[in-house]
């Protein structure tokens, strides 16, 4: 078998920010475990199994990618599926002040490394919390995530406009 990957992720909703660094993560490596996090501190927009259908339906045509959830360590879910490497992308500074401290934390307990992609630009002032937002406020995302989760966002947050 060759080297999996693992890219996790709260994905509240997936954009395609989250899609490109999945794609490229599928060509550096054999495979991809896209891991949902079922994270019992957040509260997100959309639960886990919307969650999992979506990003299932958003890398359906990449192959080499699984997607799954989990809960709990990171690393834990990592080293009970034999996976030594996980992969986060990177927007910027901040991005990386944070992510640095969590790949050594998890290195630390597990020995799993952290492989770390820099956001293509066209995508790096993307957030999730951000999507959500510009919907909740009736704003365009066209674009910026897959066409079946803009539908999705502005279904469940239409609540919120006028």
């Amino acid at each position: 078998m060759g080297r999996t990957a693992l890219c996790p992720g709260t994905f509240d909703p997936v954009t395609n920010g989250h899609v490109d660094i999945i794609q490229r993560a599928s060509r550096c490596f054999d495979a991809v475990v896209v891991g949902v996090l079922a994270n019992p501190s957040k509260d997100p927009l959309f639960g886990l199994e919307d969650r999992v259908a979506m990003l299932k339906e958003a890398v359906s045509d990449i192959a080499g990618v699984e997607v799954a959830s989990f809960s709990g360590l990171l690393v834990e879910y990592a080293k009970a599926r034999g996976i030594g490497v996980v992969v986060k992308g990177l927007r910027g500074e901040g991005d990386f002040d944070f992510e640095l401290k969590m790949a050594q934390m998890n290195q630390h307990l597990t020995g799993v490394e952290t492989f770390f992609l820099p956001t293509n630009p066209q995508w790096s002032f993307i957030s999730s919390s951000l999507i959500k937002e510009v919907v909740r406020f009736g704003g365009d995302v066209s674009g910026l995530v897959p066409p079946f989760v803009q539908d999705r966002l502005e279904e469940r947050l239409a609540f919120g406009r006028e």
